[in-house]
């Protein structure tokens, strides 16, 4: 075998064909990682190397078509079938010689993601995955070439029926979606020669051993087939074995259904054990919080997909396999197709359904998941169009888990009618990701503030709260009860709302606080970046910061501490002052009569009431729990509104799973260097190549 392996292996490099193909992968490989990765900046590989699967097509057909069928050919087959070696022996040297080939550009492959390191953070996990996919899919298209050509003696009807058969595998998925998108017996028999849809699986950060071994397995079968093919004409030669090791249709049936059950059964085993997340966010891993949720299910749950299974995103269909895979028996995912059953998602909402969306149902009650909710899309401001930066499939499924089986659903009510900054959309979903219902309320429409209220948020009133109103929201405290307190500086002193703070031994400084140390402002000495105190509020932000513009301090007198429990959250320097008239001091130096800092600008203050146990949280910059201040810190000010809300009383179990990043950094290429790596691996490499092929085939020819 190792002869045959080294005389196929130097016939690729003195003929010009190896060459050729070496030179035909790298070009185009090396033109998608210029485009996708040196020009646009993107970390990933995936992208370069899913455009280059399509090279296959023609460039392995050119490699294999001469490998059998020339030598049936020129009748130097017989030598070879009479020899005293095995047919397995023989055809595995020929396939491992071509292998051999291939794994030089793949070689070379493996080094530019340590070139593109050099310009950013590449997610090298991820993307040696997507390599090892890259490299087994084209060793499968290599086990069908040479498959072909051991059917024929004509090297163009081999490269011709090579390139067909290659083809077909690679648009097998989308040809079964166009048969039936659910499924049926017909695409699953169709699906068993899918070369594409394991490639998928590698390159989305999945290491899939079930994706491996059916490459293996084609790999396998289509060399088994090969071989057999080859033993026809062997015992043709020899008449006296003919009894003996006749073709034998039965084996071949036989070892074929065999490697299928063996991947169906690999395809059974939980996902646990055959898949493994290499992404750097562990997007498909679940975190200990779903496993507590799932750990304590008592009902059934059944995850309705509205899409079939094959128009379904891979990454959700991983998270859901996780899922069901960890709570067999409790969790049963099943795919509804909306074309046939328009009307499936009626009985479980009212909402305007969208396919690929989510239904979680438990015999207590259901919950909508839209699509859109399981990806995280933010505006980009270099293509001024919204792109996909974050995946929260595992949130949003999650805390529906934790939704459809409560017992007890809280409630937070957003006071309205002095001014109060309405909650953006982004906020809104942080509570309904927690399952806490809320409700805006406008006192003079009742009487007390509803006894269901697990917390009331006020969020920066701009006018001031009548006496009555201030009562209400006091004997709702008194009773116990929590309260998020915004305030921004103000101009005109509120002072009914302003003594429900004082009732907490809290008081506001004059004027709006200025940040002189640079590290604690963003661009204005106004927009304050407070330093992050430890709390169990701010435990997940401890290496992050808080965007907190136009602020003023909080005063916190000793009694307050004394008589109950004070936390600090948010703090300026000792470099800070706060700025009496802002009007008239256009500068970032102190003035006479301002204040000398440091500020808190965040505080939880908890006292004991009649009712119980109050908790107030305090923060005081307006527009913290706003969309736009948040995205200056990348979601930290989500997170601190997050960590506040459930820490009102009795929502302290609320489920909720940070949004998993998929944003891996963007390169950046001078643009010299993208000029001169462009034109090594997309020109000089190649032709390199071919220049060398070229003079190594016509000196060969001259003698």
């Amino acid at each position: 075998m190792i002869a045959i392996y080294k005389r196929e292996f130097r016939a690729c490099f003195n003929s010009f064909i190896g060459w050729l193909f070496l030179a035909v992968v790298l070009f185009f490989t090396g033109l998608y990682v210029t485009a996708n990765n040196l020009a646009q900046g993107s970390a990933y590989l995936t992208y370069a190397l899913q455009s280059s699967l399509i090279i296959f097509i023609i460039a392995v057909p050119i490699l294999t078509m001469r490998i059998l069928a020339e030598e049936r050919k020129n009748k130097t087959d017989q030598m070879i079938l009479t020899a005293p070696v095995s047919v397995w022996k023989i055809v595995l040297g020929k396939y491992l010689a071509l292998e051999t080939v291939f794994a030089i550009p793949c070689m070379v492959l493996c080094l530019y993601p340590l070139l593109l390191g050099r310009y950013g953070t590449i997610p090298y996990g991820e993307t040696y995955v997507s390599l090892l996919g890259f490299f087994l899919y084209g060793s499968a298209a290599v086990a069908v070439g040479v498959f072909v050509s051991s059917l024929t003696e004509s090297q163009v009807i081999a490269a011709v029926v090579s390139v067909v058969l290659i083809f077909v595998g690679y648009v097998m998925a989308g040809i079964c979606n166009l048969i039936s998108p659910t499924g049926n017996l017909l695409t699953q028999i169709l699906k068993v020669y899918d070369l594409t849809t394991p490639f998928i699986d590698l390159i989305n950060g999945n290491l899939k051993l079930t994706s491996i071994f059916y490459y293996l397995s084609v790999i396998f079968l289509l060399l088994f087939f090969t071989t057999q093919s080859i033993q026809k004409r062997r015992y043709s030669v020899s008449v006296k074995h003919l009894k003996n090791g006749a073709y034998s249709v039965g084996l071949i049936v036989v070892t074929t259904v065999v490697v299928i059950g063996a991947n169906i059964l690999l395809g059974l085993a939980p996902a646990e054990y055959t898949e493994f997340d290499v992404t750097k966010e562990k997007l498909y891993s679940l975190t200990e919080e779903s496993y507590k949720v799932m750990d304590g299910l008592q009902d059934n749950i059944t995850i309705y997909v509205l899409s079939p299974e094959s128009s379904m995103n891979l990454d959700v269909i991983e998270t859901l396999n996780r899922y069901e895979g960890y709570a067999k028996g409790m969790i049963q995912v099943e795919y509804v197709d909306l074309s046939s059953n328009p009307d499936f998602a009626k009985q479980y909402t009212d909402a305007s359904v969208s396919a690929r969306s989510l239904i979680v149902k438990s015999d207590k009650r259901s919950k909508y998941i839209d699509y859109n909710d399981l990806y995280q899309m933010e505006l980009s401001y270099e293509t001024y169009g919204y792109e996909m930066t974050g995946y929260d499939a595992e949130g949003q499924i999650t805390s529906a888990l934790h939704y459809v089986t409560m017992d007890d659903m809280p409630k937070v009510y957003l006071l309205e009618g002095h001014g109060e900054s309405a909650l953006e959309a982004g906020f809104l979903s942080v509570l309904a990701k927690l399952n806490i219902e809320y409700e805006t309320l406008n006192l003079l429409t009742v009487d007390e503030v509803p006894a269901d209220a697990r917390g009331l948020i006020i969020n920066a009133p701009t006018a001031d709260f009548s006496g009555d109103d201030a009562e209400k929201v006091r004997q709702y405290l008194n009773g116990g009860g929590d309260v998020l307190f915004v305030y921004g500086y103000s101009r005109e002193a509120l002072p009914n709302y302003q003594s429900l703070l004082a009732d907490y031994n809290v008081t506001l400084a004059d004027g709006m606080v200025v940040e002189a140390d640079r590290n604690y402002y963003y661009q204005n000495m106004l927009y304050l970046l407070p330093e992050v105190e430890y709390d169990d509020l701010t435990a997940s932000l401890a290496d992050g910061y808080v965007f907190a513009p136009y602020a003023c301090g909080i005063v916190i007198d000793e009694e307050a501490e004394e008589g109950g429990e004070v936390s600090y959250l948010l703090k300026t320097t000792a470099d800070s002052f706060a700025r009496i008239n802002p009007d008239e001091v256009s500068s970032g130096e102190k003035a006479d009569g301002d204040i000398d800092g440091p500020f808190a600008l965040g505080a939880r203050v908890t006292k004991q009431t009649d009712g119980g146990e109050s908790t107030a949280v305090i923060y005081t910059s307006a527009v913290i729990f706003q969309e736009m201040a948040d995205a200056i810190v990348a979601g930290n000010n989500k997170k601190l509104f997050e960590n506040t809300v459930r820490n009102f009383a009795a929502v302290e179990n609320a489920v909720s799973i940070p949004v998993k990043s998929y944003y891996a950094g963007f390169l950046t290429v001078p643009a010299l260097e993208f000029i001169f790596v462009g034109l090594i691996i997309v020109l000089a490499l190649p032709l390199g190549l071919l220049i060398t092929g070229l003079v190594i085939w016509l000196q060969r020819r001259k003698r």
